[in-house]
């Protein structure tokens, strides 16, 4: 590098007042930069905490909505259960039904097999009834 020449140092002075000028000026700039940079940083951690609070909102319905999608499958898990216990009990009742159609007919048989006897036994009564009255008429004759 060579040394300035002394009109160049000359400009250069002279150059240095407005030089000055433009400093405030450029500080004033700077400023403004500065000041609309902070505006739209704090902007930015305005606009930064909404959608903190909205993800906060959205995590609270998901979870509300867990706990609401375990609650319907607990409730269709209860559901099932007494669907399982109600087809046991018809199961149950089924078989007792048809236990007591059995039962009802084996009683009509029963029924059946007494009203066979009596009639038998009726049958020898009215035999042995006969039978005296002809050894009655018999005997009547026979004195006579």
């Amino acid at each position: 590098m060579t040394a300035p020449q002394p009109e160049a140092h000359g400009q250069q002075v002279e150059g240095v007042p407005g030089h000055a000028a433009g400093g405030r000026g450029d500080a004033e700039q700077d400023r403004r930069v500065t000041e609309d940079r902070r505006v739209a940083a704090e902007s930015a951690r305005g606009v930064a905490e909404h959608f903190r609070r909205l993800a906060e909102e959205a995590r609270e319905v998901a979870h509300q909505h867990r706990e609401a999608l375990e609650m319907v499958r607990q409730d269709r898990e209860r559901l099932r259960e007494a669907g399982e216990t109600a087809r046991a009990a018809a199961e149950e009742a089924r078989v007792a039904a048809e236990a007591a159609r059995l039962a009802a007919l084996d009683a009509v048989h029963a029924t059946a097999e007494a009203l066979e006897a009596t009639l038998e036994q009726m049958k020898v009564v009215e035999e042995m009834r006969r039978t005296l009255r002809e050894i009655r008429d018999v005997s009547k004759l026979g004195a006579n």
